[in-house]
């Protein structure tokens, strides 16, 4: 992995931390990758909803019904992010 994606995969970390603390309501100290959305963050499912139409709308990707299941923790949501802009 080079320099440039590292530092690619970082930009792409903040901004999706970035864009789940505004639409949580939450300081970006509070949301850390292992956090999970219900349980750390306290969403609630439509909270979680808006996070996931947010981030698609931010990156411009579309996640499946079967990702969006699969998206429990803040790291989940950037490896989905990078997944998509990857391809």
């Amino acid at each position: 992995m080079s320099k440039h994606e590292i530092a690619s995969e970082d930009k792409i970390a903040a901004r999706v931390i970035e864009t789940i603390a505004a639409q949580l309501e939450l300081s970006r100290k509070e949301v850390q990758p292992e956090a999970t959305f219900t349980e750390d963050l306290k969403a609630d499912s439509l909270a979680v909803m808006e996070l996931l139409l947010a981030l698609e709308d931010t990156f411009d990707v579309q996640a499946s019904d079967e990702e969006i299941d699969q998206m429990r923790t803040v790291q989940d949501a950037v490896q989905f992010v990078e997944r998509q802009l990857a391809s």
